[in-house]
């Protein structure tokens, strides 16, 4: 599945034109535009077990990584094309449990993900609904705090993240919130991929493989002191 995936995303420009195309056997159920420039489309396919679902994240540049996750909202398996690097879901001491989290409130967990080049990670962390409820472009959402560690088998940290996210009771998923990631020197660096619109089959925009929030200001960062716009 996921190779199939991965030589999809690299087709030229013009084939991703009309719109993102699932694998055969899959469907589209929706198109999330979010800031920092990324939009995502998620889609189900008939082989895989009932709940699974699957998310492609593109910027400006095109696609950049896929996931997939099952009914509990594990990380089942994943693909980051900028490193070429795979990895799915090991095992787990304390699974990930999305259905722990709606019902006590906190959930935490401690699993490993096994890797292509055959090494293991280790990630421990937790999810906790804060009690805010939001209302994001017509979807009721639940905050939550989250903060994990990924350390590799010498127990060197390879990434730290915390902050906020949003749940989706509904549609059994995470979505993006104002957090923030540990960089190599230690320094914790703030990110805001929140979504901002929601688009489903038949909406203007269903689909779309170019993102449009936060973009220019993205390439403005890019940019030289002085130079071009």
């Amino acid at each position: 599945m996921i190779r199939a995936l991965v030589i999809a995303a690299l087709l030229p420009a013009p084939a991703l034109a009309a719109g993102f195309v699932p694998p055969p056997g899959c469907e589209t159920f929706m198109t999330v535009q979010s800031r920092q420039c990324r939009v995502s489309n998620h889609f189900r396919c008939a082989s895989d077990p009932a709940g699974d679902q699957w998310r492609m994240d593109a910027d400006q540049e095109g696609p950049y990584f896929f996931s997939r996750i099952n009914s509990e909202a594990e990380w089942v398996e994943s693909y980051g094309m900028e490193r070429g690097s795979a990895q799915r879901l090991g095992d787990r001491k304390d699974p990930a449990s999305f259905s722990d989290l709606l019902a006590g409130g906190v959930d935490r967990y401690d699993f490993r993900l096994e890797h292509e080049d055959g090494a293991q990670s280790h990630v421990q962390g937790f999810d906790s609904l804060t009690g805010t409820d939001v209302t994001i472009d017509g979807i009721p959402l639940r905050e939550t705090e989250f903060e994990f560690a990924e350390t590799d088998s010498a127990g060197n940290v390879m990434r730290r993240s915390r902050g906020r996210e949003y749940i989706s009771p509904d549609m059994r998923m995470f979505f993006s919130g104002p957090s923030e990631f540990q960089d190599a020197d230690g320094n914790w660096v703030p990110f805001d991929g929140r979504p901002v619109q929601f688009i489903f089959p038949g909406e203007k925009g269903f689909a779309a493989t170019q993102p449009i929030f936060d973009c220019d200001a993205i390439l403005s960062q890019l940019q030289p002191s002085g130079g071009p716009a």
